[in-house]
């Protein structure tokens, strides 16, 4: 009987927390369908490739509940021409939400589709973003297909184009190559997403404290970040870190203004790596609940 009333408590407990959940996700919703008078409605770009088929599982994976909220828009690979010198014959798969925040608000990246993302992660698209001159937004990126999520950075920019917003080209071109390098240096011997994205931060915070005027102290900052995170790169890669961070500091990159910012991307970070331990702790915790209903009922 005792066991009886602890799997009952057990039961109900789960049931109210489900339907706590349920309210939250459901008031969430009813937020999302209030039109902002001030900041405009959410835009969402949708790639070109999509069929029509896609392009409504796309709707859903980015809760376009009402399509009179929001503004739609297509990407084409001419944009991705246009914008960021790209191929004007690739196809464009990846979807993009953008909701403007107000200032100080931060921004704030979500990969949908984690599994169908390949290679760009969260963290580095926001990166490249605050390179760009992307500050304050909710941005969710998705796609039906595997892709390597590049594709998504031009569909953002079109996005605050659409609204008037044009971002200076000179930015969104280093960003598009920042994010080109993060991705293939990723996949190096010896580093991952995260550390990557942790030594472009840091290379960022340092460009925003000591402000270097030549290409040798850039130089410097990524040396001393590279020793300090104990990262070995070839002298090409090297070099094309170098190169990357040395156009920023030409192109006078207020990395200072976004310094809160990038500190967010660290703690994300960190909370990754952490999360690790921590989601072995969840599944230990509902395995021991299912073992426990499976000698309850036996």
């Amino acid at each position: 009987m005792v066991f009886k009333r602890i799997g009952k408590a057990v039961i109900m407990g789960l049931i109210c927390s489900v339907l706590v959940l349920s309210g939250q996700m459901n008031a969430a919703a009813q937020k999302d369908d209030v039109i902002n008078e001030k900041l405009g409605v959410p835009i969402v770009v949708y790639g070109e490739t999509l069929t029509n088929e896609q392009k409504d599982e796309v709707r859903k994976l980015l809760e376009v509940t009402n399509p009179e909220n929001v503004d739609e828009i297509t990407v084409t690979a001419q944009d991705l021409a246009r914008l960021i010198g790209g191929n004007p014959k690739s196809r464009m798969f990846s979807s993009a939400k953008i909701t403007v925040k107000e200032k100080g608000n931060g921004l704030v990246v979500s990969i949908v589709t984690p599994e169908n993302i390949t290679e760009v992660t969260s963290e580095m698209y926001s990166n490249a973003l605050l390179t760009a001159g992307v500050e304050n937004a909710n941005v969710d990126v998705a796609s039906p297909v595997k892709v390597t999520g590049h594709s998504a950075l031009v569909g953002i920019y079109k996005a605050y184009e659409s609204k008037g917003e044009v971002l200076d080209k000179d930015r969104m071109e280093v960003a598009n190559e920042e994010l080109s390098l993060a991705t293939e240096l990723a996949n190096k011997e010896g580093l991952n997403d995260e550390k990557v994205t942790e030594l472009l931060t840091e290379i960022k915070k340092m460009i925003a404290e000591q402000n270097p005027a030549t290409r040798e102290d850039v130089e410097q900052i990524v040396e001393e970040q590279l020793n300090k995170m104990n990262i070995e790169l070839s002298e090409k890669d090297r070099q094309l870190l170098i190169d990357l961070f040395d156009k920023m500091r030409s192109l006078e990159i207020d990395f200072d203004g976004v310094k809160k910012q990038l500190e967010d991307i660290k703690g994300k970070l960190e909370e990754v790596v952490g999360d690790e331990g921590f989601w072995d702790k969840v599944a230990n915790f509902f395995q021991k609940i299912a073992d426990f209903f499976r000698n309850l009922f036996k």
